[in-house]
């Protein structure tokens, strides 16, 4: 039995459409880089649903990784939805992604509805920080 979005006919779980391998597993493998802002923000959620702490803290930027990058084994998260891109893009040198994930910790469903703030450092993409966006 394979992890969930391992299997080659897996839909990843960004929610992009396409298979894992096709997809957030190059990156999280290591084989490839994001070449985009919302690439390395579907390929950190990814991450995420896999507890892949490794991944999370090699794609945080330097100047704000934090230490503890343990997953919540509590939470099993349920998809991901992009609101908005701004810049971010494969010649661009900072990026905004705006997104809603919804997971759920103890049967009860939440959503987190956050502005990440990405920057290219060293030729590649890096989570920087983020802005959450209190929901209606």
């Amino acid at each position: 039995m394979s992890e969930k979005g391992t299997n080659t006919q897996d839909p990843c779980p960004c929610g992009s459409g396409l298979t894992y391998p096709a997809c957030c597993g190059p990156f999280i493998a290591g084989t490839e880089l994001p070449q985009t802002a919302q690439q390395l923000m579907r390929s950190r959620y990814t991450a995420y649903t896999r507890g892949d702490a490794a991944y999370l803290s090699a794609t945080w930027h330097p100047t704000t990784r934090r230490q503890d990058l343990g997953a919540d084994p509590r939470v099993r998260w349920l998809g991901l939805k992009i609101i908005a891109t701004e810049a971010g893009g494969a010649d661009d040198h900072r990026g905004l992604v705006e997104f809603v994930a919804r997971y759920k910790i103890g049967g009860r469903a939440h959503r987190l509805h956050e502005r990440s703030r990405f920057k290219r450092f060293q030729g590649r993409w890096f989570y920087v920080d983020a802005e959450l966006t209190a929901d209606p």
